[in-house]
């Protein structure tokens, strides 16, 4: 497999071999999606029960926590594209073995379990890998757009996925469904045989003269070391995981606050998970277009600013208003866009290549670590106080982040990179 050489702003022919390659995984995406779809069904159908779909949920969580620091230091010590295609062919084996065992009829709760965890790990080396694969091969200046299309896609998914789950498992035995998963990997793997990916230079120590390799350990304490030494990039990440501990739960308590506050039913569930989706369709095509401010923090901030909106918005809506409900839910999918767009492209801009493996990996494992940890707190709470009150805090709390975020110099100027500490003069031998 020949390596490719980064593209820089104004180079050409970049988009065919990217898209082509995006292409795929989108299509990989849209199995995923459906294997979950189904997976789901199958546990509630089966179980009837809240704890299965809870731990399953946790076993999906465990391998992006547990050892997404870890993955990050191989990610930039080994082959992107190698990682990208054993990860998506571990991924469609652990799908082919869940396809045996409904087929055989030999299935039970804890195989489902196991496959998730498997899948879950893969998706954990994936991530980063296609994460810092894209900042090699896409201009600096397309970033912001390729975020917004990346979130519209996302929202196309979250829109469509379900029903067309439904209506392939009405057509189909359950691992027909599954095999399409299958397929759709192979549309993302096979590309990857053909369009090389460039690989960052990796940093050395000199010792008397001796070129002198870092060991894994080494490179992980450095990954760990450039976060915490740039205050900009640890003051974006400590935000950004603040705000995913406000804004998980009000996602999984929307179930009863259709029912219990609106008196509504499945069908104004299903519409509120339908505003979400197309408000992030609209978000990532405005995005797309319009590719946000000069500065993509001021987007992103703005972006963080409309959640809040529409957070609150959902705290104070009369309950005998449910379309305001609806508007909020709008309000959420469209500005999510954003602010979650232009924060990627922040990474992807600012990170040196090669220790972006590293610094997605901690982003990603802090941020799904918020999950458990938000709603361990927000169930309880709102048990307590009102399912309102955590939409309160939430909202206002992300007002104040947001607020003490375009005061913090070193976040604001986070793309002049401030204070951010030079590869080479951190520390590769362990002392």
């Amino acid at each position: 497999m020949a390596e490719a050489e980064y593209v820089k702003d104004g180079s050409e022919g970049w988009a065919t071999r990217f898209f082509v390659i995006w292409t795929g995984q989108a299509f990989s995406l849209v199995g995923s999606s459906l294997v979950q779809f189904a997976l789901v069904w199958w546990m509630t159908s089966q179980t009837g029960s809240a704890t299965v779909l809870a731990t399953a949920t946790l076993f999906a969580l465990l391998p992006q926590i547990l050892l997404g620091p870890f993955v990050g230091a191989l990610v930039d010590r080994w082959n992107r594209r190698r990682i990208m295609i054993l990860a998506d062919t571990g991924i469609a084996l652990a799908t082919g073995l869940l396809i045996f065992l409904f087929a055989t009829n030999r299935v039970q709760v804890w195989h489902i379990y196991v496959i998730m965890l498997l899948r879950s790990l893969g998706g954990a080396f994936h991530s980063p890998a296609m994460s810092a694969s894209t900042t090699l091969m896409v201009p600096g200046k397309h970033l912001t757009r390729l975020a917004g299309l990346n979130q519209t896609l996302q929202g196309v998914i979250s829109l469509f996925a379900p029903p067309l789950g439904a209506l392939l498992i009405g057509l189909l035995p359950l691992q027909g469904v599954l095999a399409i998963d299958i397929g759709t990997a192979a549309l993302a793997i096979i590309p990857l045989f053909f369009i090389a990916i460039p690989n960052p230079p990796r940093q050395s120590a000199q010792a008397d003269g001796e070129v002198i390799k870092p060991s894994y350990w080494q490179d992980l304490r450095q990954g760990f070391l450039y976060v915490v030494k740039w205050p900009g990039l640890l003051g974006i990440i400590l935000m950004a995981m603040l705000l995913n501990f406000l804004r998980i739960p009000g996602g999984s308590l929307t179930p009863l606050l259709v029912t219990k506050v609106f008196g509504k039913g499945v069908v104004e569930l299903g519409w509120t998970d339908t505003l979400f989706g197309a408000g992030m369709i609209a978000g990532g095509l405005v995005l797309g277009a319009w590719g946000g401010f000069k500065r993509k923090i001021h987007t992103s901030l703005m972006g963080v600013l409309g959640i809040s909106t529409g957070v609150i918005l959902i705290g104070i809506a009369p309950s005998n208003q449910f379309f305001v409900l609806l508007i909020a839910m709008f309000i959420l999918g469209f500005t999510q866009v954003f602010a979650n767009g232009p924060l990627g492209a922040i990474f992807q801009s600012a990170v040196d290549h090669d220790m972006q493996g590293r610094v997605f990996s901690l982003v990603n494992a802090g941020a799904t670590a918020m999950m458990p940890l938000s709603l361990m707190i927000a169930g309880p709470l709102s048990d307590w106080l009102g399912l309102r009150v955590w939409y309160w805090i939430g909202g206002v709390l992300c007002l104040v982040v947001t607020t003490i975020a375009f005061f913090t110099p070193a976040i604001i100027h986070i793309e002049d990179q401030p204070k951010k500490p030079s590869v080479e003069e951190l520390p590769v031998i362990a002392g």
